[in-house]
C-alpha cells in the first residue's frame, strides 16, 4: 500500500543510523513490527500471575539434553 506521510528527517536518519537500514520503506516497516511486537507484549502482562502452568522445569532440562 502506498501512503504518503511526514515523518521528521532527524528521526529518519537517527533510526537509519542506529539501525544500519538503508531504506526509509524497510525502517518503516521494520518500526510498525516492533511497535506491534511492543504492544503484543505489553497485552500478554496482565495475565501474569493469572495462568496456572504444570511445568516441571526438571523436564525442560532433561529434554535440551537427550534425556527422555
Amino acid at each position: 500500500m502506498r501512503t504518503t506521510i511526514e515523518i521528521p528527517d532527524n528521526l529518519i536518519k537517527e533510526a537509519m543510523k542506529l539501525t544500519k537500514i538503508e531504506t526509509k520503506t524497510e525502517l518503516v516497516k521494520v518500526a510498525l513490527e516492533n511497535l506491534i511486537q511492543k504492544e503484543k507484549v505489553k497485552d500478554l502482562s496482565k495475565y501474569f500471575g493469572k495462568i496456572e502452568l504444570d511445568i516441571d522445569t526438571r523436564d525442560i532440562r532433561d529434554r535440551g539434553n537427550g534425556i527422555n
